[in-house]
This record gives structure tokens, C-alpha cells and sequence, in this order.
């Protein structure tokens, strides 16, 4: 039997989980919590303990990490310039940023000050993002309206963030880059990641000293050791604190085995995978005695069992559909898992239409039986991955 590594280049698994994280993703942020089950959402900043909420975004953040060694080792296979894909890193980088920051502020916009509703500038940022970012054609033909539109997306978002009025004493009422978003502390640790995968490529051992280096980091953070570092936080504060690129260097590391591992020894593999897995969930619990288990916290031991939920939940994901080839199953993932950029964002934009039109789409919130609250955020979050196949299909998808 043929390892679906080699004999491809790429893990079907990936893509599905990455899909799966995504639909929970929309499924936890659409849930409104008053009377659902405290299981499903994010727990408080000071309890020890964790919902499903608390494991999706670190759950994403380890598949940013297992499609880097793929998508930048393609780069290298072609012969790209280490220079060039430098660039090509640093640019993502800066454009999910960008993206995190904007969507960070658009609840901070002060109606009377700015002379938008808060509603009406996030649909034209989010417009403006849809502009720059899409993957446009790449027919001659149209390089002209390509440029054109990109053109007109800066525009809009220049105009935006100029307009733009917190009426907050915080940077004088301008956009902030607080935390960075979900999309700023996937960039962060991209490109701590996509920068130790350059330069290290497909080493184990290098690699795994990266995943402990931050796990290190994160732990001397909590334990306020890096305190005079604090002057560069507000730039480096994510890379700093260690946990976010701890979970996408592992998600990374994990790639590296699968790659490194036989071509037919699939139980083998699948038996490392599981091991590191569990190591990852006792390693946590026993960071538990000094740090509580805590997602706002970012505290290590929360990091250490999120990998070890993520492992396991490949580590069956692949036995199903990359060795057992169980695939048709997963089909309404994909559309989630190929173009997740367009997925977490184009929902985003349809809520601040639904609130501007003022149309009852959201109805099943503000049932009291949990049951129809729980359904209604199950059909949005897969309605979301249709509307994601439809954009595509129209040439509507976001890439950088």
C-alpha cells in the first residue's frame, strides 16, 4: 500500500480537517450562548477548564502549521529563490494583519463620529477585502480590470480607516491593533513557522526544537519572565508569548513525521501520531498544577491538550480517509477546507447585511428552547460552506 504522502505530495485529511475546524469555527461564533450547554462555548479568562470553543481556533492554527511544510515545500521543489518565497511569506503575513486588524476595529466604529453606521463600514470593508484579495483570473485579458479592482479595494479600505472614529481615548480614536484578530494571531504565527520551515526544510530534529523553544517561551511568559521584553509587545507580543506559534510549529512538526515515516507502515504511523497525542494530553494536565487550563489565558497547558485533541482527531481522520479511502463522506467539507480564507469571511459580511436589512434570518437566537438555537447554528455554519462553493464557482475566492 502506497503512503498517500509520497504518492501525492499532499494528505486528503488536511483539507478535510481543516474544513472541519472552520465549520465549528462558524458554528461557535454564530452560537448565542444564553441557555445553550456551557460545553459548546469559550470559558471564562480565569476558569480552568475549556469548552469546544476553546479548542477550535488552536485546532485551525495546528492545520496552518501541517500545510506549511506542502505549500512551501512545493515552492522549493519548483525552484523558487529562497528570497522570493521570503517575500511571498511576509506579504501573506502583512495581508492577514491587515485583514485581523480591520476586522478587529469594526465594532469599534462610533456611528456620529466616523458618519457610518457600524454595520454599513464593515460591509464595505469587507467589500474592499473581497476586492484586493481575490484570486482574480490570470487571462491577459482581463490584467487591466484585475489592476483596476484591486486599485479600487485600497481605495475603499484608505478611505475606511481614514473616515474611521472609535470616539475612545485609545490611539486617539483611531483603529488599534489590540490582540490582532483571529486572522492577525494566524499570521503571526505563520510566519514564525513558514520562516523555520525555510530555514530548517524538512529537518526533525531543528523542528522539534522550534516547537519546544516556544512552548518554553510560553511558559516563562506566564510565569513573568519576559516582562522586559515588554517594551516591543505591542508589535511582537503574539511571538512573544510563545503559545500561538507553539501550535502552529507542532501542527508542522506533525507533517515532517508523517513525511519522514515508511512509504507502507501505516500503523506505525498512525501509532506515532496517537502517541505524540497523548503525551501532548498528559504533558497538559501535568502543566495544569502551575498553570490553569485557560484559552484567554493562552496558558501552556491549555495549548499542550489542544495539540493532543488535534492529533488524536487526525490521527482518525487519516486512518478514515487516506488509508481506509473513506471519502465520500467529507464531501461538504471541502468547499471549507480548500478555501478557508473565503469561508471564515464571506459569513462575516453576510451578517452585517442581514443587520442592515433588517430581515429575520437569524431568528433561531432568541428561541428559549437551546435545542432550536444549537439546529439553527448547525444549518448556518453548513449553509456558509454552500455559500463558500457558490463564490467559488462565481470567481469569487479570496487566496494570499
Amino acid at each position: 500500500m502506497t503512503n498517500p504522502v509520497k504518492a501525492s505530495g499532499r494528505i486528503l485529511s488536511i483539507d478535510i480537517m481543516r474544513g472541519l475546524t472552520l465549520v465549528l469555527m462558524l458554528f461557535v461564533n454564530d452560537l448565542y450562548m444564553p441557555g445553550v450547554p456551557a460545553w459548546l462555548g469559550h470559558m471564562k479568562a480565569d476558569f480552568d477548564g475549556m469548552g469546544l470553543a476553546d479548542w477550535v481556533f488552536p485546532g485551525f492554527l495546528f492545520m496552518v502549521g501541517m500545510a506549511i511544510p506542502f505549500a512551501l515545500g512545493g515552492r522549493i521543489t519548483k525552484g523558487e529563490a529562497n528570497i522570493d518565497i521570503a517575500k511571498h511569506i511576509s506579504i501573506r503575513t502583512i495581508s492577514l494583519l491587515i485583514i485581523g486588524v480591520l476586522m478587529l476595529n469594526s465594532g469599534r466604529v462610533n456611528a456620529e463620529l466616523t458618519g457610518m453606521s457600524k454595520n454599513l463600514w464593515a460591509v464595505l470593508m469587507y467589500t474592499g477585502v473581497f476586492l484586493v484579495w481575490n484570486k482574480y483570473s490570470e487571462e491577459s485579458s482581463k490584467i487591466f480590470t484585475t489592476t483596476g479592482l484591486k486599485l479600487l479595494g485600497m481605495a475603499l479600505l484608505a478611505f475606511l480607516v481614514f473616515r474611521f472614529k472609535s470616539g475612545q481615548e485609545v490611539n486617539e480614536g483611531s483603529l488599534i491593533t489590540g490582540w490582532w484578530g483571529i486572522l492577525g494571531l494566524i499570521g503571526w504565527g505563520y510566519l514564525v513557522a513558514a520562516f523555520i520551515y525555510l530555514a530548517f526544510r524538512d529537518n526533525l530534529l531543528y523542528s522539534g526544537l522550534s516547537v519546544i523553544f516556544f512552548l518554553v517561551l510560553n511558559i516563562l511568559s506566564m510565569l513573568s519572565l519576559l516582562d522586559f521584553l515588554n517594551p516591543v509587545k505591542f508589535l511582537l507580543g503574539t511571538i512573544i508569548d510563545g503559545n500561538v506559534p507553539f501550535i502552529v510549529l507542532s501542527g508542522m512538526f506533525t507533517t515532517l513525521i508523517l513525511k519522514k515515516l515508511t512509504s507502507s507502515d501505516h500503523k506505525k504511523l498512525i501509532v506515532t501520531i496517537v502517541t505524540f497525542g497523548i503525551v501532548s494530553l498528559i504533558a497538559g494536565f501535568i502543566l495544569r498544577k502551575w498553570f490553569i487550563i485557560s484559552k484567554i489565558q493562552a496558558t501552556p497547558s491549555w495549548g499542550l491538550i489542544c495539540n493532543g485533541i488535534s492529533l488524536l482527531l487526525f490521527a482518525i481522520l487519516y486512518w478514515i480517509m487516506d488509508v481506509k479511502k473513506q471519502i465520500n463522506w467529507a464531501f461538504f467539507l471541502k468547499p471549507a477546507g480548500e478555501n478557508s480564507l473565503t469561508t471564515y469571511i464571506a459569513p462575516a459580511l453576510l451578517y452585517h447585511l442581514i443587520w442592515i436589512s433588517g430581515l429575520p434570518v437569524l431568528f433561531y437566537k432568541h428561541s428559549p428552547i437551546p435545542f432550536v438555537v444549537i439546529a439553527g447554528s448547525i444549518v448556518w455554519s453548513l449553509a456558509m460552506v454552500g455559500l463558500t462553493a457558490l463564490l467559488v464557482k462565481a470567481g469569487i475566492r479570496l487566496g494570499l
